[in-house]
């Protein structure tokens, strides 16, 4: 079988390649720089993505180079008083991780790239810049500049990871819709010391909000981070300039020193199309996103969590190419329609312009689904229902990232929902074990069937390696089901149907999801 041709090892590239990895799928990266990226650039990992981080093998790597916090804080700039806060801790019941990560891009990168160490040589390539490509009917053959010279790679398909100015969506003609603002964000790394010597009792993540001047501040692992608007044409602030305008936010501080800076421009622009034929585009070469809130680097998570799953599944043969399409479908309309609405309303909220955010308003739970987990609901029946706000807490309904709450096995063991549609579909289906449920045996590849009951499953009902104890009905309850109804899961989390059992053909249903009859 040919590799899949990952381009780019940008975090979304990486992630891309610990996807592929996690699902056993042989792929090669390639990326133009010599090393992994060494700019400040984006700092703050919501929640979803630190679930991505589980599922691919890096969360505790990362965990541990990074700060977590509970608290994304919103502050009125004229009075330094708090306006509004997002609490995590409203999420203790839907994740194993209620919390935001604060890692800057460039610590983060290496993180993910050692995930891939172990790999065989030459599936991780750095000094290798994309020159072009072709497609034919059995794959994608792409040539690479190299420092030993033009190098041709086959591989069955090609993933563009390649930034905002893609190469692979240029020689493809794809155009890219939506608008560059005349806007600039400058992004300045301060280490300063406002935990002891001089103490500011702000957030780990901390929005100013300003009609003159907003601004952003975030607590790094090692330094604190300032993001802000500039004027209309002016130009790079000096060094002075910008300690001067530090101190004009957080007040009078004994020392200061400016480590780094990057200027942002503000983007809204999607890609019309994410896939042609053998090639598909991801992260930034999709789409471009404002970086506000965190919905960058974030969204382009998203993407290394839908697709890989798909690829797996065509190329282990047991679903038809057709599963592919899916991709595009599900995750355009939240990048072009969710993030970047959502992202520029929270621009204009952060200036003090009119319109509000419909992200902030709902209640502190569903504010911090939105803000933390990103709350979305995929396409997942082609109907145009997707969403990416809660505003409310609803019932599971088909198309729901479900939550990650626990549950026991057979030997007593705490399973997490997730775990158990890690590399498969998991058919869930909620009923009383006692009484003998007709559970289809595990025959078709990619879809496992579990009882979730409240009754610990007695061992003589052949069913005991198969339950799941649902303690109280609480797993239950929780999602808002009721008696004898079977939920599948999708290997990304999100929830492809829900039936009564009794009029319920899971393994009809799985194999039309998968176009194989």
């Amino acid at each position: 079988m040919k590799p899949v041709l990952v381009v780019g090892a940008g975090p979304v590239g990486l992630m891309t390649a610990l996807a592929l990895k996690f699902y056993g799928i042989e792929f090669r990266s390639f990326e133009e720089d010599n090393a992994f990226s060494s700019d400040t650039k984006a700092g703050t990992i919501l929640t979803r993505t630190v679930e991505a981080f589980r599922r691919y093998g890096v969360d505790k790597a990362v965990l541990s180079k990074a700060l977590r916090l509970d608290e994304i804080g919103e502050i009125e700039r004229a009075t330094n008083k708090r306006r509004a806060s997002v609490m995590t801790e409203n999420l203790f019941d839907e994740t194993r991780f209620p919390f935001v990560l604060n890692i800057p891009q460039h610590h983060l990168e290496p993180i993910l790239a050692e995930g891939l160490e172990d790999l065989p040589e030459g599936w991780v390539n750095l000094k290798h810049k994309l020159i072009d490509f072709t497609q034919n009917e059995d794959g994608v053959v792409a040539r690479f500049e190299t420092p030993e010279g033009i190098e041709e790679v086959e591989g069955s398909y090609l993933l563009a990871c390649d930034g905002g100015r893609s190469t692979v969506r240029t020689q493809l003609g794809i155009e890219v819709e939506g608008v560059s603002l005349d806007v600039r964000y400058m992004l300045v790394d301060i280490k300063v010391d406002l935990d002891k010597a001089n103490p500011r009792d702000y957030p780990y993540l901390a929005y100013f909000a300003d009609p003159a001047e907003w601004m952003i501040l975030v607590r790094q692992p090692h330094c604190w981070r300032f993001l802000f608007p500039l004027a209309p044409g002016a130009e790079e602030a000096t060094r002075e300039e910008l300690e001067a305008k530090v101190r004009h936010f957080v007040g009078d501080v004994t020392s200061l020193e400016v480590l780094n800076t990057v200027i942002y421009r503000v983007h809204h622009r999607i890609a019309s199309k994410w896939r042609n034929d053998r090639v598909f585009l991801m992260g930034d070469a999709a789409h471009l996103i404002t970086p506000m809130w965190a919905l960058g680097l974030n969204t382009g998570v998203l993407d290394a969590i839908n697709l890989p799953w798909r690829l797996a599944w065509v190329l282990r043969g047991w679903a038809d190419d057709s599963l592919l399409n899916g991709y595009e479908r599900e995750q355009q309309p939240l990048a072009a329609h969710g993030s970047g609405e959502m992202a520029e309303a929270a621009r204009k909220l952060m200036g003090g312009e009119t319109g509000e955010a419909k992200a902030m308003s709902g209640t502190d739970w569903a504010n911090a689904m939105t803000r933390s987990l990103l709350g979305v609901k995929v396409d997942a029946e082609g109907a145009g229902d997707w969403s990416i706000v809660k505003t409310e807490r609803t019932a599971l309904r088909v198309g729901d990232r479900i939550a990650d709450i626990p549950v026991f096995d057979g030997q007593g063991g705490r399973k997490y929902l997730h775990d158990l549609c890690d590399d498969s579909f998991a058919a869930l289906y909620f009923t009383d074990v006692r009484r003998r449920p007709d559970i289809p045996a595990d025959t078709l590849p990619g879809l496992r069937s579990y009882v979730v009951s409240r009754w610990d499953a007695p061992l003589d009902s052949g069913l005991r390696d198969r339950a799941l104890l649902d303690i109280g009905n609480k797993v239950r309850d929780k999602l808002g089901l009721g008696e004898d109804v079977v939920v599948l899961l999708r290997p990304d989390d999100h929830v492809a149907a829900i039936l009564p059992m009794a009029s319920a053909d899971i393994e009809g249903l799985y194999k039309t999801i998968i176009g194989r009859k």
